[in-house]
């Protein structure tokens, strides 16, 4: 599902909500979870799972092409972790 069919999905549930405000509210979800990561903040939805910011340690690779070592900075990347009720919804039990 894509941000489309959500904000679509949640209107047509919704008919007293204007597509609009459904999309504003949708967009205004991720903006949040969005800055939160950025600052660092870890967002927990429960039942759904946690979004977090693991840091990755600056390493050396390897250029797959060359076979040259390569410098790779440190970065952090998002991780999201599944809750308990999604996981066992997933697992049909």
């Amino acid at each position: 599902m894509i941000r489309s069919e959500l904000i679509q999905k949640i209107a047509d549930e919704n008919p007293h909500l204007y597509q609009r405000d459904v999309e504003r509210i949708v967009n205004t979800i991720f903006e949040e979870i969005t800055n939160a990561m950025a600052r660092g903040d870890r967002v927990e939805l429960r039942g759904f799972g946690a979004f977090s910011v693991k840091k990755r340690d600056a390493r050396t690779g390897r250029n797959p092409r060359t076979g040259e070592s390569v410098e790779v900075e440190e970065k952090h990347v998002p991780f999201f972790k599944t809750g308990k009720l999604l996981r066992d919804r997933l697992n049909g039990k």
